[in-house]
């Protein structure tokens, strides 16, 4: 039986080794952590369970291929899907506007809020009905898969899109909360069909949230793995790669050890494959043209729980707030989300909830928490000083929380990448930029006959999904090699 070493047990590694054992291959995880999971992670302060992941998981729609391997991994299966009505609100003094599932009635708020949009209105719940079509939903209907037919008619619509940023399709309608709603979900940078595939995503059915969030997602899929007769390591980091020739023969791990392997596959962040365990060299030149492309970046944000003093928070799901210029220099970003979780009972202690809230940092931003956390008394105040500006901001917006809000924790991208090793604190992949084209890279490594990559990175602008289908397609890559895909 052929032995598949995968490095990093995330949702690429843990897939991957799921999908080598379904296939007779002998697979071990190594990670470096106590537990696998990667971001698909949570933890729990003073009595509070804080979900760090899920806000929508692409693939919950039966209809969808998605859907079918994460059942097949064990994420979803039995498990209970939350299906919110809406997947956020802009929120603003002078009104505010949700995204409903109902494409029909998003139609009729914005319309209601700006009659005289009406034809950019109606060109753009067009191009959200088409965009379902690229997540193979029926634009028709939500419980059928798209035809190819349907693909093919619904691109003309998109292409308009394709070439403008979120900001520039705001600045399309002439009222300020249709203009912020159309802003405030993506980072400044991210393209207008990245914005409508992931709207899209959420109006097919198929961007629910698994009842018990992300952890128990991360553990759901540990044990379909471990069941399976699939080895994992945790708390385990490998070191280096033993190349012989053009093939990988061995990989080393921090306890000394050296496990032989007849093939390897990187499930861990770029930066951290191609420049500790190979050469920069060794990474595959698509990659290598999006990590130097100009209008390419990597985001990562800065985040607050907060414990609640009050057993129903005064909203419910997610909150886009606009920041007020006072408080953007200090912030260092336009939007705030905010995140309520009455969904999820065992999150927070009887009478009380839970509410989080997250901030965009640009890779600027990311590298500056990054050197600030060698400064651990000012990186402490720092967060202190921005978790105190968030929670005097959500009490101006909701004085009935005043006194009743406590800051629990506090993580930035510095805390992503110590935690997973991405170089700027990334929890995703490149930021989807307008005129990007979002093709899939395969995982094959030039120069490294059964070396693989297994990334969200090899298909803007990354997420849980795209490490899955990576985690599958490297170990196809495996079998068609072997001869026995």
């Amino acid at each position: 039986m052929s032995k598949i070493v995968i490095i990093g047990g995330g949702v690429a590694g843990l897939t991957a080794g799921i999908c080598a054992r379904l296939n007779g291959y002998e697979a071990v995880i190594f990670e470096k952590h106590r537990i696998a999971g990667g971001n698909l992670t949570g933890w729990d302060r003073g009595g509070f369970h804080i979900d760090n992941c899920v806000h929508w998981l692409t693939g919950t729609n039966p209809v969808t291929p998605q859907y079918r391997l994460w059942v097949e991994t064990g994420a979803l299966g039995d498990v209970e899907i939350y299906q919110a009505d809406s997947l956020y609100t802009y929120e603003t003094a002078s009104g505010k506007l949700c995204l409903s599932r109902d494409v029909n009635r998003l139609h009729a708020d914005m319309l209601a809020l700006s009659p005289r949009d009406d034809r950019e209105i109606d060109a753009f719940i067009k191009a959200l009905n088409a965009a379902k079509t690229i997540i193979e939903v029926s634009s028709k209907s939500n419980d059928k898969r798209a035809t190819t037919s349907e693909l093919l008619s619904s691109l003309p619509l998109l292409l308009h899109y394709h070439r403008m940023m979120t900001h520039e399709l705001g600045q399309r309608f002439s009222n300020p909360v249709i203009q912020g709603f159309m802003e405030c979900l993506f980072p400044a940078d991210f393209g207008a069909l990245g914005l409508l595939v992931a709207m899209a995503t959420f109006c097919s059915d198929n961007g629910g949230v698994p009842k018990g969030g992300s952890l128990m997602m991360a553990q759901r899929m540990t044990e379909r793995f471990v069941s399976l007769g699939g080895e994992l390591h945790c708390g385990t980091a490998v070191t280096g790669i033993g190349i012989n020739g053009k093939r990988a023969v061995s990989v080393t791990t921090d306890k000394g050890e050296t496990v032989n392997a007849d093939d390897v596959i990187l499930a861990v962040d770029p930066a951290f494959a191609f420049g500790k365990l190979l050469d920069k060299s060794y990474m595959p030149l698509p990659l290598k043209r999006l990590y130097d492309h100009p209008s390419v970046s990597r985001f990562s944000s800065f985040h607050c729980a907060f414990s609640c003093e009050l057993s129903e928070p005064p909203f419910h799901g997610d909150r886009m707030v606009k920041i007020p210029k006072e408080l953007q220099n200090v912030l260092r970003s336009e939007y705030l989300i905010l995140r309520e979780y009455s969904h999820e009972e065992c999150f927070a202690p009887e009478g009380k909830s839970l509410i989080q809230t997250m901030h965009y940092c640009t890779e600027d931003e990311c590298r500056f928490y990054i050197r600030m956390k060698e400064r651990p008394a000012e990186y402490i105040a720092l967060k202190k000083e921005i978790s105190d500006e968030i929670a005097a901001l959500i009490v101006s917006r909701y004085p009935e929380l005043s006194g009743k809000l406590h800051c629990i924790d506090t993580w930035t991208p510095a805390t992503y990448k110590r935690y997973t090793g991405a170089d700027v604190g990334s929890y995703m992949g490149f930021a989807f930029p307008p005129k990007l084209n979002p093709i899939f890279m395969n995982g094959r490594i030039k120069g490294l006959s059964n070396v693989y990559l297994a990334t969200q990175w090899q298909q803007a602008p990354g997420g849980l999904s795209v490490a899955s289908k990576a985690g599958e397609a490297a170990v196809k890559a495996i079998m068609k090699h072997d001869k026995r895909g």
